[in-house]
């Protein structure tokens, strides 16, 4: 019964360590929505380009790993202010099914891009300890603790900021009503700008994490995929809803992988989506959506 116990809770921390990782991704996924009513289906390309740019300066360049994290930051708020600019924004107006399929098109440069300058290997970080330490008998390594640390630190600030800063109360009232906001004076094209900075910068920061687990490969965009069931599953709209949405999709990837993958191969990679669309089934607007009637 004890072993049961430890097997279980390995795979329940390790899946919380992995899904706070994805609720951060997801985070850039519902500020992009909320503000726009874009999904951006190159949040997966931003996640990798963030984790080569920080690999490079660390390995190739020999930078340390806290300076390369920062220009790696540096680099994601112009590659966000980049994109909303040249890309997105003369595209205002236009069918909104228009502008994702500008994002769809936008993944396939970006990663176009990622192979002609850095190929195709997989590439290691190797910026953590490897070694596990035990925790009550089981298991973790640093990069998992870290891993999770990290991410739940930049969701309670962001959470914060959301809350109390008053950018976050522009990005709020932009997301309720944009004709509204922009009535009491609220530059809604530099939240839009804003919203992409912060988009691109979490998604980086998830891909440097996952590149340290996983190895940093032109693979890692996938995560993007991934992470598209914790948003629906929390709602769109919803930055809690991102946060626990996140979570659930790495525990369940982690509790299916350990229990059903004997019988059911890569069963984690799909299990997921199963639940997303059970869920849909039940409450279409995601566990924390905002629900819109529309009367005809």
């Amino acid at each position: 019964m004890e072993n049961e116990f430890l097997y279980f809770m390995q795979f329940l921390l390790s899946g919380l360590s992995i899904g706070s990782i994805y609720a951060l991704v997801a985070l850039g996924f519902v500020l992009i929505y909320k503000s726009t009513s874009i999904l951006n289906l190159a949040q997966g390309e931003f996640l990798m380009v963030g984790a080569y740019v920080c690999l490079s300066l660390t390995l190739d360049y020999g930078l340390d790993f806290f300076t390369s994290f920062i220009i790696t930051m540096v680099f994601s708020v112009l590659l966000g202010l980049l994109v909303e600019r040249m890309i997105l924004r003369p595209l205002i107006g236009e069918p909104i099914i228009s502008v994702i399929m500008v994002t769809l098109g936008l993944t396939y440069v970006l990663r176009g891009v990622v192979i002609m300058i850095w190929g195709n290997d997989i590439r290691q970080f190797n910026v953590f300890p490897e070694q596990p330490i035990n925790l009550w008998g089981v298991k973790l390594t640093y990069l998992y603790l870290w891993s999770m640390g990290v991410s739940l630190l930049l969701l309670t600030f962001f959470a914060i900021f959301f809350k109390y800063a008053r950018t976050g109360i522009y990005m709020r009232a932009v997301a309720d009503h944009q004709t509204a906001a922009q009535s009491m004076g609220i530059s809604v094209k530099r939240i839009f700008a804003i919203s992409w900075c912060i988009a691109a910068v979490v998604s980086s920061i998830g891909g440097i994490l996952v590149g340290n687990i996983a190895g940093v490969g032109v693979d890692l965009s996938y995560i993007g995929l991934k992470v598209l069931p914790a948003v629906i599953l929390g709602g769109l709209d919803s930055v809690l809803g991102a946060i626990i949405g996140g979570l659930v999709v790495g525990v369940l990837e982690f509790l299916s992988a350990g229990y059903l993958d004997p019988y059911l191969p890569a069963i984690n990679e799909v299990f997921p989506f199963v639940v997303m669309v059970l869920v849909l089934m039940i409450k279409p607007y995601g566990l924390f959506g905002t629900e819109e009637i529309e009367r005809v």
